[in-house]
């Protein structure tokens, strides 16, 4: 069978929030197709089918939800992770 399957990350490598940057990507049989970031600030395509699909996306009500997710989701767990990392060290 096939699988689709999307993959939300945080990267960061400093406490400074400005540092942190927050990744959506789609994936279709193990190739990415679409991934959002948060520097980039749009969605960006990989194959056609993506690239077809961020045109829509990029200018509709998607991509303004997803600008929030990295105060939402990367905020909230940068101190959850590094107060972790912290205590293992």
């Amino acid at each position: 069978g096939f699988r689709h399957y999307t993959v939300a990350d945080c990267e960061f490598n400093s406490s400074k929030l400005n540092d942190i940057e927050y990744t959506q990507s789609y994936y279709y049989n193990k190739l990415e197709y679409v991934r959002f970031s948060s520097s980039v600030g749009k969605y960006v395509g990989y194959t056609e089918y993506g690239i077809k699909n961020t045109e829509r996306w990029s200018n509709g009500p998607e991509v303004i939800a997803r600008r929030g997710e990295k105060e939402r989701y990367c905020f909230h767990n940068v101190g959850i992770d590094v107060e972790a990392d912290l205590t293992k060290s």
